[in-house]
């Protein structure tokens, strides 16, 4: 067994096994996907560390045991059709594509998402593709999806992108509240109806772009 293939058990092992995520699906996801293959040369050794790891300014790759269960709460099926919502160099994005049956990543950064289609390839993921485009908008042209995921916190779930769901959809997100506390919630499609449910607590950067707007104060 190589180096990185013990760190990438053990991550499995200690990080998300212990932390409330028993769906086999996505714990073989998570043994099968190499993150170290998604992260600069320079950064491979802390690939498996238990923390969101910054891939380049201001982005990061969701922490493994976050994650993880926000994949379960999500209950995606092998049929499933998903969009991956700043997926940076597309770890996320791999693994959903052992999940769903297609795999959208959206990506702001030209060279963020030229870097995540490279990867990819490189791995004959075929059944996922990383699109440049305003993460606040989703990718309207596929919808509608399944699944939704967002791959950093936000403070709000835009209308558009909910809208993007199909009728009995899931969208997951790290949806910080008016004191900056990330809460993990899934958000739900019946019809024209949505429901929110908060699922556990998260520390997760921000997503750029979708920062708290600040009001003024007479």
């Amino acid at each position: 067994m190589t180096e990185f293939a013990a760190a990438r058990l053990n991550m499995v092992e200690s990080q998300i096994r212990t932390n409330k995520v028993t769906d086999q699906q996505v714990i073989a996801a998570f043994e099968a996907v190499p993150r170290e293959l998604f992260v600069g040369e320079g950064k491979r050794g802390f690939a498996y560390v238990d923390e969101d790891l910054e891939v380049a300014a201001g982005r990061y790759l969701m922490e493994p045991m976050v994650l993880a269960r926000l994949l379960q709460a999500a209950g995606l099926q092998s049929g499933d059709i998903a969009l991956d919502i700043g997926c940076a160099t597309g770890y996320s994005t791999a693994i959903l594509a052992h999940l769903a049956e297609t795999v959208v990543g959206v990506e702001s950064s030209r060279q963020l998402a030229d870097q995540a289609n490279r990867t990819l390839n490189a791995l004959d993921v075929d059944n996922a593709v990383v699109v440049e485009g305003a993460l606040d908008a989703g990718y309207q042209k596929q919808a509608p999806y399944n699944v939704i995921v967002f791959q950093g916190a936000v403070s709000a779930v835009p209308d558009t992108v909910k809208r993007q769901l199909s009728d009995g959809g899931r969208l997951v997100a790290v949806v910080n509240d008016e004191a900056g506390i990330g809460r993990g919630t899934l958000v739900c499609r019946s019809g024209d109806s949505f429901s929110a449910r908060v699922l556990f607590d998260a520390a997760t950067p921000l997503l750029p772009g979708f920062e708290r707007e600040v009001g003024f104060v007479f």
